[in-house]
């Protein structure tokens, strides 16, 4: 049996880190069964980060290679059949996304105009998360930010590298049906695992705008969303 550890949900997506995410729609998509538990203390965790899966007793970390690992060990790829190019544009996409991650978390933990309605929503949502738990994470998550370099920006250069990226998602995203065709990849479940924490998050950031005024993000994200609910119905 399959376990996801991620982090717990918010604004009703399962997951409100974009990684953890990615890894709840390719299960879903896939339809593999699995257990979801909801952690915030990442010790247990390989290399101290969410998220990881414990597949009957092999622990693997890392959004990615836990991907790869489902699809070597339980045969269901839903990468099957897409040429060299389109594997190239998956793994250059997938750093696009590494890059747009630091923004969304900078917007949520980092910027002082949004981090009040953020850890009150997190509050809400989560009672058990006390304000000094919180702090800590606001804390550990600034420096975190200064060495990665997004801390070191203003507000307004934050949002700008990623609106840049998800520009380059709304021209990747077609207006129908899914990024590489009818089906859904890895890539659209990534892509979705970030969008749907921009869209679905209640707080007017710049990105949420930008999102917001993208009909085929707004389109593909909700049809991922849809697709792993009625996965979920079954």
């Amino acid at each position: 049996m399959i376990t996801l550890y991620s982090y717990p949900e918010l604004f009703g997506v399962a997951d409100n880190n974009g990684y953890g995410l990615k890894v709840f729609a390719y299960l879903r998509l896939a339809g593999l069964p699995f257990d979801h538990r909801h952690v915030v203390d990442t010790s247990a965790a390989p290399r101290g980060q969410l998220p990881y899966i414990d597949d009957d007793g092999e622990i693997v970390g890392d959004s990615e290679a836990i991907l790869a690992h489902l699809a070597a060990r339980h045969g269901i790829d839903l990468d099957a059949g897409l040429t060299q190019a389109q594997h190239d544009t998956t793994l250059m996409a997938t750093r696009l996304l590494d890059d747009l991650y630091w923004v969304m978390s900078y917007s949520r933990w980092k910027d002082p105009a949004f981090w009040p309605a953020f850890s009150a929503a997190l509050r809400r949502e989560h009672p058990e998360l006390t304000d000094e738990v919180l702090q800590q994470a606001r804390d550990y998550n600034a420096q975190r930010y200064h060495f990665q370099g997004i801390g070191r920006y203003a507000p307004e250069a934050a949002y700008a590298r990623g609106l840049a990226d998800l520009a380059v998602l709304a021209r990747l995203v077609p207006a129908e049906g899914y990024v590489f065709g009818p089906r859904p990849a890895r890539l659209d479940a990534a892509i979705y695992g970030f969008v749907a924490n921009i869209l679905f998050y209640e707080i007017d950031t710049p990105l949420r705008r930008f999102v917001q005024g993208a009909e085929n993000l707004v389109r593909h994200c909700r049809a991922i969303h849809a697709a792993i609910a009625d996965v979920n119905r079954a």
